[in-house]
């Protein structure tokens, strides 16, 4: 974080880097497929260590088997451990969602809670897990706190932070509430397709007027491109542009993408 930046000048460049990754991602959207609060909590559950694309793999057998905190609670472990094994840590997962379920059962009649306090007193879930069920599930705004937004709030100058919570309100001090949670979409697109942890495609950056980071990755253009990846990658074009047309159906045409070969 740049010590000479005041805090109006960081709030207003902030501000311009929301409003440009708004114009890039208009798409933005949680990468998670979920169709209710409980399926968003586990689904959070089941990402650490592992991609959204696994996990909706998962899930999809995981919830036509349990589609609810009543049935999950009721499952056995191992046949939870056999569903959850692609994702990884499955044995602590299952034993995580298990534990989570039965706690929705005895404590919340089932239901997921929508207060953050109460979120984070469940098994496995975490501040993080918590503000995305809140954001996505319940329209209650929170910022999502991830590798990739870490990374990129340190790279944006917004926190030196490395600590999650410290990051969160650092970055809550930038913006109005009612952008937090589709700031974390936007931002966490852009670390995914543009800002890699280890060779951030800055010649091809929409944000690189404002990011004192500029240059810790490729600055050529044309080099630069070939570095994007997901619709924005060299031979995407297709996708990107119904991506555009078509914001609505982001997530279905997503998982659509997900199924062609290529």
């Amino acid at each position: 974080m740049d010590t000479l930046e005041t805090p109006l000048a960081r709030k207003r460049r902030a501000r311009r880097i929301n409003k440009a990754l708004a114009e890039l991602y208009p798409y933005a959207h949680a990468e998670l497929d979920f169709r209710n609060p409980f399926e968003l909590v586990v689904a959070t559950v089941l990402s650490a260590q592992t991609t959204d694309v696994l996990v909706n793999q998962v899930t999809k057998v995981l919830f036509a088997r349990y589609p609810d905190a009543r049935s999950m609670a009721e499952a056995e472990l191992a046949e939870l451990e056999v569903i959850l094994q692609p994702t990884g840590f499955f044995r602590a997962k299952a034993k995580n969602v298990l534990a989570l379920s039965t706690r929705l059962v005895d404590e919340f009649d089932g239901e997921v809670p929508g207060r953050l306090e109460d979120l984070v007193t469940l098994p496995g879930v975490g501040r993080k897990t918590a503000n995305v069920v809140l954001g996505n599930a319940f329209g209650i705004p929170g910022i999502t706190v991830d590798t990739h937004f870490g990374r990129l709030a340190r790279r944006f100058g917004w926190t030196t932070s490395e600590d999650p919570v410290k990051i969160e309100f650092d970055v809550a001090e930038l913006f109005e509430p009612r952008d937090w949670t589709m700031l974390s979409h936007r931002v966490v697109f852009h670390g995914r397709r543009v800002c890699h942890a280890r060779r951030p495609a800055c010649g091809a950056c929409a944000v690189a007027n404002w990011c004192p980071s500029y240059g810790e990755g490729e600055t050529d253009p044309v080099k630069a491109a070939k570095l994007l990846k997901y619709e924005l990658a060299p031979g995407k074009e297709a996708l990107l542009a119904q991506l555009l047309a078509e914001t609505h159906r982001a997530a279905e045409i997503r998982m659509e993408s997900q199924r062609r070969p290529g």
